[in-house]
Order: C-alpha cells, then sequence, then structure tokens
C-alpha cells in the first residue's frame, strides 16, 4: 500500500507486491520517492521512461538502505540500471521535477526484484512439454510482454508529441491570420491617406 512521506508536495510510495510496472503523474516542481525491501545478494533491474510533458526529461537517483548513491542521472529521458543489493534494508529511488516551472511528466518504471518464481514449484508429473520447453517459451513470453510494453511507451509518446505539435501549429496560424488582419487594415488607411492627401492638394491648387 502505498506510504505518503510528511513533506509538503513530496511523496513517497512503498512499492506493492507483484506490481513492478507503474505509470503516474509527476507534477512540476515535485519529486516523487519509491520504497523497496529487498534482502542481499538480490539481483535488481531498474528501466523508466519519460512519456509524456516539456522536453521529456527527469532526474532520477537511487540509494541504498545507508543512503549511499547507487544510480545518479540528471534530465535524463530514458534509462535501465542492473545492480545486486549488497544489505538488507530498504532501497529508495525518486524522480525528480524540481526543475521544471510549469510542465508536469507522465513517467513510467519498472522495477524488477529477484528471479521470476519457477513455472512449477510441485509438478512432478510427466506432461507433454518438458520444464526446460516451458522455460523457454515462459521466457519468450515475457520478452514479447516487454516488447508490447515498450512498443505501446513509444505509441504513447509519440502520440503526445503528435498532438504538442498540432497545438502549436494551430496558435501559430491564429497568429499568422491575426498578422495579416492587422497588416491588411493597415495597409487601406495608409491608401486612404494617400488619395485624402492628393485631394486636399488639388483644391487648393484650383482655388
Amino acid at each position: 500500500m502505498p506510504r505518503w512521506a510528511a513533506a509538503a508536495g513530496r511523496w513517497g510510495w512503498r512499492l506493492p507486491a507483484l506490481l513492478p510496472e507503474i505509470t503516474f503523474e509527476l507534477p512540476d516542481n515535485a519529486k516523487q520517492r519509491f520504497y523497496e525491501d529487498i534482502a542481499p545478494g538480490t539481483a535488481c533491474a531498474l528501466e523508466f521512461q519519460v512519456i509524456t510533458g516539456g522536453h521529456y526529461d527527469v532526474d532520477c537517483r537511487l540509494e541504498d538502505p545507508d543512503g549511499k548513491v547507487l544510480y545518479k542521472e540528471m534530465k535524463t529521458r530514458y534509462d535501465n540500471f542492473t545492480f545486486t543489493a549488497s544489505k538488507n534494508g530498504t532501497y529508495r529511488f525518486c524522480f525528480c521535477n524540481e526543475f521544471s516551472t510549469f510542465t508536469h511528466k507522465t513517467m513510467y518504471f519498472d522495477f524488477q526484484v529477484g528471479e521470476d518464481p519457477p513455472l512449477f514449484p510441485s509438478e512432478n508429473r510427466v506432461s507433454a512439454l518438458t520444464q526446460v520447453e516451458s522455460v523457454s517459451i515462459h521466457e519468450a513470453l515475457k520478452s514479447v510482454t516487454d516488447y508490447q510494453t515498450h512498443v505501446r511507451l513509444r505509441e504513447a509518446q509519440g502520440q503526445s508529441r503528435a498532438e504538442d505539435l498540432n497545438t502549436r501549429v494551430a496558435y501559430w496560424s491564429v497568429g499568422e491570420a491575426f498578422v495579416l488582419l492587422v497588416v491588411s487594415i493597415g495597409q487601406v488607411f495608409l491608401l486612404k491617406s494617400f488619395f485624402s492627401d492628393k485631394r486636399t492638394t488639388t483644391s487648393r491648387v484650383g482655388s
């Protein structure tokens, strides 16, 4: 269950079991912390990506139970990091968007702790597939799932970029239309002033 920190505007989550993949909103000028209890000797992998927002970058930091920095990157769009826990305790990692004043981000991360549980913990009967074949199929399906996840992330990021570009083009078109209207009105008044001066000069010569 999530655990909220006391600091205002900064949150801390203890990751629930069996939920390594999370997508969340990271507001501007904010920091999001996550906690995970890990036993020594456990292999871990952290992968993250900024889906939407600003320049698609974020600060990431990973610390061990003693506060030692294991991983730190500034203004990164996506990255992955693997390590083996050397100490027993609560490991902390956070995503920081404090450098952004107006733009919030949408973040995705996958934090894997330990190996996958065995497919057949108590399977002794003979089946059509051997255990090696079953494990191979399981690994292949896992790779397909990871690939589909990356495709969905790229699709969401591409859609965000397209919507942002469409908004900019719409604003630029409105600005161009406004400038064109102002220039057209200015030209009309300028031409009108030229003819007014000519009529005034003609009347003076006739007199």
